[in-house]
């Protein structure tokens, strides 16, 4: 079992940054696959972003050009850097970590943009 600790969440206005964080803390796993989802209440969660071992990456069209996924290897961390942030990018957002897909989950973060 694998243990995703996220950080990074909050409140901000539109055109605002943040950098979500995940973590996880001791874990042994090769974890090929680590990315970042979000969900709104009633609809179903979305993949936002992925990035794999090797360092590649894949974006949902909506957050092309204003979001950034990053790794750190040595530390099974993954991070997320959100710019020109807008009102429909509010979600709980949710770190995921596998060895190919998303076994793992993490307990999600808050994200509210202000408009």
């Amino acid at each position: 079992q694998v243990r995703l600790v996220e950080s990074g969440g909050g409140l901000v206005q539109a055109g605002g940054s943040l950098r979500l964080s995940c973590t996880a803390p001791g874990s042994t796993y090769r974890l090929n696959f680590m990315g970042w989802y979000r969900q709104v209440p009633g609809n179903q969660r979305e993949l936002v972003a992925e990035i794999t071992r090797g360092g590649s990456t894949n974006y949902v069209d909506s957050v092309k050009g204003r979001f950034t996924v990053s790794r750190n290897n040595a530390e099974n961390t993954v991070y997320l850097q959100m710019n020109s942030l807008k009102p429909e990018d509010t979600a709980v957002y949710y770190c995921a970590a596998g060895l190919r897909s998303a076994n793992y989950w993490g307990q999600g973060t808050q994200v509210t943009v202000s408009s």
